[in-house]
């Protein structure tokens, strides 16, 4: 009878105890340890990318200036070449005839010139003589003047003839890379052809070309120093070229407008970034990637895991005084390595966030919340 009334007893109590325990998970009071940060400003740099087209910074086509059998060509495609480097040369008879006979006026038109002097010689002292009249004289000088006259047209006829011919030789007017070259031995080229004989690119500096959006520009003239548009583009950070191989190209360039314009179709204004080449690695039209560097000031950091979105919002969840959490929009931008936000509104110095766990929470729900080391927080993201 004593074991039974015992063993009644402890019923009683594990009853008891298990019935005060389901009413505490009904009533919400098992609250749980979440992780929890508190916002501290911090300044951070973040990189704008954008999509870029190489260019050299001269890049010259090579036309004829004459029409002609293309009989020569000296380089080939791809080759690095010096200024004054014999390109091609054309066939066309005709040139070299006009020279020739260019040479054969001249000499002809000097004749004429030297047989007028001697005329003039000859008529001179028959008029000191009043053999004949001064009329006589004043002629031959006349004549004298009009074959001085053809000599001058012949020489200028000459000098024409030459500079066709010379038109039969190109030369490259720069140093640079050979492009394509379309036409081969024998193809009739012209001044009127619808392709270059080649194209001829300097690359000892090339120039990236990329776009900004309206709003990017008005960001980042915003956040420029300066008065004037020239002061805020002098202090835009040099840029970094991301090649096509994702590998950073190690010289810096500096940024510079190349349309002053937004275009009504794209609704963009165009901007360059020129690089010193000097090895030659980046050719012209290649595609690579323009990583412009900006430096924001007191910015607060989430980790993306501490947001989520609902109907196009990002939330966050602050936890209140009372230790109970509200669910708060925040406009943010993302960090380059897709790990962080940069809350630019919403959030307040002295906020403590939630960081872990956002999923199972929702509004009022409480919390005991553990203090993450800003510190060590902070440190990881740079």
């Amino acid at each position: 009878m004593r074991t039974s009334l015992l063993m009644i007893c402890f019923m009683a109590i594990v009853f008891v105890s298990c019935s005060h325990n389901k009413q505490n998970v009904t009533d919400g009071k098992i609250v749980k340890d979440y992780a929890v940060l508190t916002m501290v400003p911090k300044s951070v740099t973040v990189h704008q990318d954008f999509p870029a087209t190489i260019k050299g910074q001269r890049v010259i086509e090579i036309r004829p200036m004459i029409n002609g059998y293309l009989q020569e060509i000296y380089v080939n495609e791809g080759d690095h070449i010096k200024k004054g480097q014999l390109l091609f040369k054309i066939n066309n008879p005709q040139y070299e005839q006009e020279v020739s006979t260019a040479k054969a006026s001249i000499n002809s038109a000097v004749a004429n010139v030297n047989s007028a002097k001697m005329e003039i010689e000859k008529v001179r002292p028959l008029v000191e003589k009043q053999i004949v009249s001064d009329f006589r004289l004043q002629s031959a000088e006349l004549t004298l003047q009009t074959k001085e006259a053809s000599l001058e047209q012949a020489k200028v006829a000459l000098a024409n003839a030459e500079t066709n011919l010379s038109y039969t030789i190109l030369r490259s007017p720069q140093e640079g890379i050979i492009g394509m070259i379309p036409y081969k031995t024998g193809a009739l080229v012209g001044s009127n052809s619808s392709e270059a004989l080649t194209t001829l690119s300097d690359i000892s500096e090339v120039i990236a070309y990329f776009s900004w959006n309206e709003k990017q520009l008005l960001d980042l003239l915003s956040d420029s120093h300066g008065v004037t548009i020239e002061e805020k583009m002098k202090n835009i950070p040099p840029a970094t070229l991301i090649l096509s191989n994702s590998a950073k190209y190690p010289l810096k360039g500096r940024v510079e407008m190349a349309s002053g314009l937004i275009t009504t179709e794209t609704g963009s204004a165009t901007f360059k970034a020129v690089f010193a080449n000097p090895e030659g690695l980046i050719r012209s039209g290649s595609s690579a990637t323009i990583s412009i560097p900006e430096v924001k000031d007191s910015v607060l950091i989430v980790p993306q895991s501490a947001t989520y979105e609902l109907q196009n919002k990002r939330f966050i969840f602050i936890v209140g005084l009372d230790n109970k959490v509200t669910a708060v929009p925040i406009i943010s931008s993302p960090s380059d390595d897709g790990q962080y936000f940069f809350v630019s509104d919403g959030l307040k110095a002295g906020d403590r966030v939630v960081i872990e766990g956002v999923s199972s929470l929702k509004d009022g729900t409480t919390i005991n919340p553990k203090e993450t080391n800003a510190v060590s927080f902070y440190d990881k993201i740079n």
